[in-house]
């Protein structure tokens, strides 16, 4: 069989403009707890890509770490491509993929740094070599050997101990959604597509797009 031939029928649910939630983060949520309840593996899997200063888009699979009316929230090194990219264009989009359940979630908006005080909060609360790799590994930069990456991480190891410090170039940033988009696989190709778009006045717009 050819991948052009690859197929499936999506039949699980169905989307309607009135049985969606007027609020997107409220909607994003409910789903969010379907996915968790279906224990879908890693449910809080999402792909985040980001604009170089080329105007070339890359994108990388991370863990989101909060969500509420705020915007969604993540962790990761402010030195790596992603952080750079986000320094010089502080847009990105996210998409969740919950495949068991047919159902994507498209997310856009501004992209803004955590404070001090909720990156100190987060970075305690992880396990403690995954501090400590947060401090050794210079995150996007080449190294010569995974032999050179073990032996910071061991010397890293050495001088923290039980208690790593939060590197300054380490922490959080939280997209400010202005669009957020759901969609539920159908039969026939005839997806389900609400979105929901941000008004100036801070209310949501709700628009069913086709498939």
């Amino acid at each position: 069989m050819s991948i052009a031939d690859l197929r499936k029928e999506y039949s699980h649910a169905t989307l309607s403009e009135a049985n969606v939630h007027p609020d997107p983060i409220a909607q994003f949520s409910l789903w969010f707890d379907e996915a968790m309840k279906a224990k879908i593996p890693e449910a809080n899997a999402m792909s985040v890509a980001t604009v170089g200063s080329n105007g070339r888009p890359s994108s990388r699979i991370l863990l989101i770490k909060d969500f509420d009316q705020r915007g969604y929230t993540w962790f990761t090194n402010y030195d790596s491509r992603k952080g750079r990219e986000l320094q010089n264009h502080p847009h990105a989009a996210l998409l969740f993929h919950w495949i068991e359940l047919e159902r994507q979630v498209r997310i856009e908006g501004r992209v803004e740094r955590l404070s001090d005080v909720e990156n100190d909060a987060y970075f305690q609360s992880r396990p403690l070599k995954s501090r400590i790799g947060a401090i050794a590994s210079a995150q996007s930069e080449t190294i010569a050997s995974r032999d050179d990456l073990e032996a910071k991480f061991a010397a890293a190891e050495a001088q923290f101990g039980e208690h790593p410090i939060r590197p300054a170039q380490w922490g959080g940033y939280r997209l400010v959604p202005d669009r957020v988009e759901f969609w539920q696989g159908r039969p026939s190709r005839l997806h389900d597509r609400i979105a929901y778009s941000r008004r100036a006045d801070g209310t949501w717009c709700l628009q069913r797009l086709q498939p």
